[in-house]
């Protein structure tokens, strides 16, 4: 069968399992991330959505379905960017922030990098994109 296109255009949200939403907006807020959309819906959830100041694809900090149990930290496949890491990882340590100790350099063409873990402890990544 031959692969046909579809409609989709681009990426809007990442939806990211979040038991304690208030501590996670207050944390995403701490790194510069907007919250543009906090509203109750069905059976007493609440639907999140933060943004980072640039961009338009954001993180929703959404309750996890009773069905699914507790919520285990996970690799997000987030990747922010910044255009100094080392600032950035400075700035993020500061805060308090679970980051790695060091900024990963593997050398050309991989940027540098480092990982952090959210208040729930899933992982995202940050890399410099000059």
């Amino acid at each position: 069968m031959p692969i046909t296109a579809t409609r989709i255009r681009e990426i809007s949200l990442v939806c990211v399992p979040t038991v304690d939403q208030d501590r996670a907006i207050e944390f995403y807020e701490s790194l510069g991330f907007e919250k543009q959309t906090d509203t109750a819906f069905g059976g007493g959830y609440r639907w999140v959505e933060v943004y980072p100041p640039q961009g338009t694809t954001g993180i929703a900090l959404a309750p996890p379905p009773p069905q699914d149990g507790p919520v285990t930290p996970t690799q997000t496949g987030i990747t922010l960017t910044t255009d100094d890491i080392d600032a950035t990882h400075a700035e993020m340590k500061a805060l308090g922030v679970d980051v790695d100790a060091e900024v990963s350099r593997m050398g050309d063409p991989v940027p540098p990098m480092f990982w952090f873990r959210d208040p729930t402890g899933h992982t995202l990544m940050v890399v410099e994109q000059p």
